[in-house]
């Protein structure tokens, strides 16, 4: 399909235009010069895309156990477009959020560029070879057959979206804004802001820029106005605002208030380009004694590492999903992201600044020295690109508030106890702080004492020392060393690990991993990486549970039991056996934030505890009983709060739930629905495992299937999961403006359920 665009050929302002829709995709090698040829073998798609979530597993894929045994290869990715003849002498830029990996763009047959990480942002001009009222060609080639590549699962293609902006001569270049706060409190605040201005014209040009600060309801807060003169045809300029802001709401956890930031270009009073800012208005600290501060408030950082892929839908994630997936986090007390090990798809961010998550954002896996499972990554590439890569990310993200640290490695096995070791950090620092001189620095340092880093002065370079697991010894660290700013980069989701984070004051925050399970980094068969606080669905496992009652505010108990009879198997949280006749016995943990907790087995008291101050759980040997286990959490003797478990019967029937009853014909906007298998009084059947098939009709389509099953095999993008512990999810989107969407599940030997939208 021919994109065209017509606007007004005087409106001299920018144009945005999505350039998601109506690509053509073809999954093999083909010549620059004869993608556009080449009639055969092609399909139509929208954008984003990862082609590898569509293939099938298989142990001997090149990705291996990095990758999750999922298909990599080379692809090409075509369009056509459409410019009026009057936009001739606009510059014309296409961005790219991502694109996954080795990337090569072309337009029209000429080469743009090339970008071999996956994970950055990046934009071309197209300006000059553009053919203004005709046909133009945009293709790209992506290279993802050079593997093993990373060590968890990456995707393959286009996977983030791609936008065409069309600005004048005489523009704010992509990223050439910069909000930061100071003199921050309740009373008042001052934005500091740094504008750079792109004359590409070919006369010098007289600017003034126009920002004006808005509240979330629009409202003009402050203003100001600047004059740039004689800004020379090629060259670049830059004017540095104040605005003062009176009774700020600020940026917190509590309360993510954002402002919108609106800088107007103009030349000889015409508008030339507006440039508009999400930011929030916030101080961050790093105290070595007293740990992490928002707005002077001491503030614990109760975070989980993620990578980025979505489950069932590979690494083309919605972002609805990813707020789907926040939520589910945030109920265990989760306030804090370590993004691992990659820049992110940028609404990611957006997601966080509305959310109020704070967010560790991190660049590297790997400088040069290689990783196993992983030797064929970004090590081949780190010499050459790191400091555009890292320049990139930061100028792209410097205006979030929720980022709040930069990490520009993780685990790194370069040699850190030499000079060329010191010099490749301190630069790194170096470009972030060139960038963006509000936020500190660290890196994830692995075995820092075996490597020698906590003994040869690397540490002391550091803004703030970030350790991966062995906590004792960044305890160590810091009472050898005071004056030094700590943080947890990577932990283990033990209780000696949450007793540093609670009892340490200095002890800025801790980072788990990991808060979602994710593809790849395992052994076959199992394909997905499972120690976390939420499966692959969304659903809490029993270590999300027990993180809950250390970091959630609100009242809560929560039981599990191991899985099979007299303290063997796993742990799980229900109270249907696999056996009955085989389990007598049960070992149960209780987790709750109360004082007390009490165990009725069948309305029969097993016995109240008080919790351990150190964070233990409540263990009770039990003689199993089927029926009702409750648990009962008591504060100064009255109850506040009660969970309930049952033991299921025999299958009976399908019930389907969804987060979401209304969708948006937006491609960012889908409905998680989970179908659940249960008995004829609605208990969950924990143990079902029928091969359950959806239908979408109507108004929406089915995107993809999953379950939490680390073990699973079957392809994603078709219409029936096996349910693994009693459920499995379909992901919906909405494929027209409006209508109704009828969603069905059914299952050989049990009742179906269809649901209906809205």
């Amino acid at each position: 399909m021919l994109l065209a665009v017509f606007c007004s050929p005087l409106q001299a302002e920018r144009i945005s235009i999505s350039m998601d829709k109506d690509w053509e995709f073809s999954l093999r090698d083909l010549g620059a010069d004869s993608v556009f040829i080449e009639e055969q073998g092609w399909r139509q798609l929208d954008l984003p895309h990862d082609w590898s979530i569509e293939g099938k597993y298989n142990k001997y894929h090149p990705s291996g156990r990095g990758g999750g045994y999922l298909p990599t290869g080379i692809a090409w990715y075509r369009k056509e477009f459409q410019l009026p003849a009057a936009y001739e002498g606009r510059r014309v830029f296409i961005e790219f959020d991502g694109v996954m990996a080795n990337s090569e763009v072309y337009i029209n047959g000429h080469l743009l560029g090339k970008r071999p990480n996956g994970y950055v942002s990046f934009s071309y001009d197209m300006s000059d070879h553009l053919r203004f009222g005709g046909n133009n060609q945009l293709s790209v080639r992506v290279d993802n057959s050079i593997q093993p590549s990373s060590r968890w699962y990456t995707g393959s293609g286009i996977n983030r979206h791609v936008r065409m902006i069309l600005k004048s001569p005489v523009h704010l270049p992509q990223w050439g804004v910069f909000v930061r706060s100071s003199k921050v409190s309740s009373a008042t605040a001052e934005l500091n802001v740094q504008i750079d201005v792109k004359n590409d014209g070919d006369q010098s040009a007289d600017v003034e820029v126009v920002s004006i600060l808005k509240d979330a309801g629009g409202k003009e807060v402050s203003k100001s106005s600047s004059k740039l003169k004689a800004v020379k045809a090629g060259e670049s300029g830059r004017i540095d605002q104040n605005l003062s802001v009176r009774k700020p709401r600020l940026w917190s956890l509590e309360d993510p208030a954002l402002y919108t930031l609106e800088v107007s270009l103009y030349k000889a009073k015409e508008l030339q380009d507006t440039e508009l800012v999400t930011t929030g208005i916030r101080s961050i600290r790093f105290d070595p004694a007293a740990g992490f501060f928002l707005n002077e408030k001491n503030t614990k950082m109760y975070g989980v590492c993620l990578h980025s892929d979505g489950g069932a839908v590979g690494t083309a994630v919605p972002l609805s999903l990813w707020e789907y997936r926040l939520e589910r986090l945030r109920e265990l007390g989760v306030n804090a992201i370590r993004l691992a090990h990659n820049p992110v798809a940028p609404e990611f961010l957006d997601l966080c600044d509305r959310m109020g998550f704070l967010v560790m954002n991190e660049s590297f896996d790997t400088w040069q020295g290689a990783k196993n499972h992983a030797e064929k990554g970004y090590n081949l590439f780190f010499k050459e690109w790191w400091y555009a890569d890292t320049r990139d990310q930061v100028l792209r993200d410097r205006n979030h508030p929720s980022v709040v640290i930069f990490s520009v490695g993780n685990e790194i096995r370069d040699n850190l106890n030499n000079p060329d070791g010191f010099a490749k950090y301190k630069n790194q620092q170096d470009c972030v702080h060139k960038y963006d001189g509000s936020r500190p620095v660290t890196m994830a340092l692995f075995r820092p004492n075996s490597s020698g880093v906590y003994q040869n002065g690397f540490a002391e370079m550091m803004d703030v020392v970030g350790q991966n697991y062995r906590v004792d010894e960044l305890v160590a660290y810091h009472e050898a060393h005071p004056e030094k700013a700590v943080i947890g980069t990577e932990n283990i989701h033990d209780i000696a690990s949450w007793l540093v984070l609670r009892d340490k004051p200095y002890m800025s925050g801790q980072f788990l991993w990991t808060g979602i399970d994710y593809l790849g980094e395992a052994f076959w068969p199992n394909v997905m990486y499972t120690i976390s606080l939420l499966d692959i669905t969304g659903q809490a496992k029993p270590q999300g549970l027990q993180r809950k009652s250390w970091w959630s505010t609100e009242a809560m108990v929560a039981m599990v039991r191991k899985s099979d009879n007299n303290g063997a198997g796993y742990w799980v949280s229900d109270w249907t056996p696999i056996d009955l006749d085989t389990y007598d016995q049960s070992w149960v943990e209780v987790y709750s934030n109360c004082e007390e907790v009490e165990i009725f087995l069948n309305g029969v008291s097993q016995g109240r505890k008080a919790m351990e101050k150190h964070a233990a759980p409540a263990e009770y040997r039990l003689s199993f009983r089927p029926g009702e286990c409750k648990i009962v959490g008591y504060n100064q003797g009255k109850q506040v709060a009660e969970t309930i478990y049952n033991t299921a019967g025999a299958p009976d029937k399908i019930i389907l739930s969804s987060n979401r009853q209304v969708l948006s014909n937006d491609w960012d906007e889908v409905a998680v629905v989970r179908a659940t298998v249960v008995d004829s009084k609605g208990i969950v059947c924990a143990t079902a495992d029928h091969l359950i098939q959806f239908e979408v009709q109507g108004a929406g389509r089915l995107v993809a299937t999953g379950n939490a099953n680390p073990q699973n095999h079957e392809m994603y993008v078709v219409p029936e999961k096996t349910a693994y512990q009693g459920s499995c999810i379909a992901i919906v989107r909405a494929k027209d403006n409006q209508g109704k969407i009828t969603i069905r599940a059914k299952a050989e030997g049990i009742r179906g359920e269809a649901q209906l939208w809205p």
